[in-house]
């Protein structure tokens, strides 16, 4: 497998375990929880350090992954009290964590180069380097890791796939019949955490913002089926990963920030031109209808 498709595969990987769960964040109103655990988790990569003194990847990304479960509770907390917005909860548990992240680093780890750019945010680009050896076959590990979470992912949303459905479209109804709805928020916002941070290693913080907000959002504006959505969004993914990669290439540029642009453009399209939510479809069904009155 050429360099080339094994870096498009791991993006589509990315694409798919965000596209399994973004859709639920978009409606849920909870969108920008991926770029809160982006910094959330800077506290736990410092524990990781004062504890082990090592930033091997492993370590790191468990005691990462440590502080974006506790980002998403403490979210899902003040949510559930009815006095903070999903907006507000977000603006007011991430930058507590990232600041205790940053008097961790000024306190114990000054003249380290330990940060996030050093410690979890990848680059795409060096994954064909990074290899595990698995069956006698030498695999790429980031895809071996990104595949598992597209597995758990998929398992999740399937044997939960009406009780998220109802509760995220009725929270109240889902109370009513107990479907638990604050547990499956919770699980919903851990598992978006774990794949966050699960990719993070592999293709950098920007990419799986990206990933698990733009082709979720666009998807939105394409259809009202749950299932189309989900399956829409990871679609939207795999594009913005294949084109991304080929416009990247001859450019010499960054190819995450390519794949960014394409699924951003991906949704400038759908919000211009959606058949029912289109800016121009609307204003054009505006004009026919002073035209015919």
């Amino acid at each position: 497998m050429s360099d080339g498709v094994l870096i498009v595969l791991v993006a589509g990987l990315v694409a798919t375990a965000c596209g399994l769960l973004g859709p639920f964040l978009v409606l849920r109103r909870m969108a920008l929880l991926s770029d809160a655990v982006s910094h959330a988790v800077l506290p736990g990569i410092v524990a990781v350090w004062l504890v082990a003194q090592t930033r091997a990847p492993l370590p790191v990304v468990l005691g990462a992954a440590a502080f974006a479960v506790l980002c998403v509770l403490g979210i899902d907390a003040l949510r559930s009290t009815g006095l903070v917005a999903s907006d507000a909860a977000i603006a007011l548990v991430f930058p507590a964590l990232f600041s205790l992240g940053v008097l961790g680093v000024t306190r114990y780890a000054d003249g380290i180069h330990l940060d996030l750019d050093s410690t979890i945010y990848g680059e795409i680009a060096f994954v064909p380097f990074d290899t595990v050896w698995l069956g006698g076959y030498e695999l790429a590990r980031s895809g071996v890791v990104l595949g598992a979470v597209v597995l758990l992912n998929l398992l999740l949303v399937l044997a939960l796939r009406k009780e998220l459905k109802a509760t995220t479209f009725d929270p109240q109804f889902g109370s009513t019949v107990r479907l638990r709805p604050r547990l499956l928020s919770r699980l919903l916002l851990v598992a978006a955490a774990v794949t966050a941070v699960a990719a993070f290693d592999a293709v950098g913080a920007i990419l799986v913002v990206t990933m698990l907000i733009v082709p979720a959002a666009t998807a939105f504006l394409l259809t009202d089926r749950l299932v189309v959505m989900v399956a829409l969004a990871i679609g939207i993914g795999w594009v913005g990963a294949a084109a991304g990669y080929a416009i990247a290439l001859p450019l010499d540029s960054s190819i995450a920030g390519a794949m960014g642009l394409v699924c951003a453009t991906c949704f400038a399209l759908a919000l211009l031109g959606s058949p029912r939510h289109g800016v121009l479809t609307r204003r054009w069904r505006r004009h026919r209808s002073r035209v015919v009155g």
